[in-house]
């Protein structure tokens, strides 16, 4: 049977809605930290909270000492992960029971991960890689190449709502395909794997 492989951010997820109240926290407006807060290139690589957090702060002209920056990675972290998309969970849900293996592959800093692999949805998952972990992140080839070898096939049908990483993917010889919305996902599997429910 062919692997799903599903990411995170916007497809599992909800957009962070911890934003403005991160926002707030540092007292500024919500465009001046979304301005800092999106360049997440280097933490999805590797990079520490501290480091993160502290380039955020430089921008916004800000020092952050470091139970500040505690207090922001675990305000960021629950914003991502407590309220997960209800659609997205079901069809992951019904997936697993059909015995489709399915494994999650995210942009995402170490931190994140540790705390991903714990919350109720992730046990549906084979596998859970986070680009924090690796040193490297989608689109690049090395991460394709990597969960192909961790998963052990290349069969697989990836759904990710970044059209870089869908592209990047292509490349790499997967069925990539634009997340759009669980509903639509559900009905393009259902000639593959069928019956998946409304």
């Amino acid at each position: 049977m062919r692997w799903i492989v599903f990411d995170f951010g916007e497809v599992i997820s909800q957009r962070n809605p911890a934003r403005p109240a991160m926002a707030a926290k540092l007292g500024v407006t919500l465009e001046a930290f979304e301005a800092a807060y999106w360049d997440r290139d280097a933490y999805d690589r590797g990079g520490s909270d501290a480091e993160y957090w502290s380039r955020i702060g430089s921008v916004l002209g800000l020092t952050l000492d470091d139970t500040l920056v505690h207090e922001l990675t675990a305000m960021d972290n629950a914003g991502w992960l407590d309220d997960p998309v209800v659609e997205t969970v079901a069809l992951i849900e019904d997936l697993a029971a059909l015995g489709v293996p399915l494994a999650l592959l995210s942009n995402a800093p170490s931190t994140f991960g540790r705390l991903a692999e714990k919350v109720p949805w992730a046990k549906h998952f084979r596998h859970l890689i986070f680009s924090g972990d690796l040193g490297c992140a989608k689109p690049d080839a090395a991460i394709w190449k990597h969960t192909s070898s961790v998963i052990d096939s290349s069969d697989v049908i990836f759904f990710d709502d970044r059209l870089s990483n869908v592209e990047g993917a292509l490349v790499a010889g997967w069925d990539a395909r634009l997340w759009t919305s669980a509903a639509v996902a559900r009905a393009e599997l259902r000639t593959e794997f069928g019956d998946l429910g409304a």
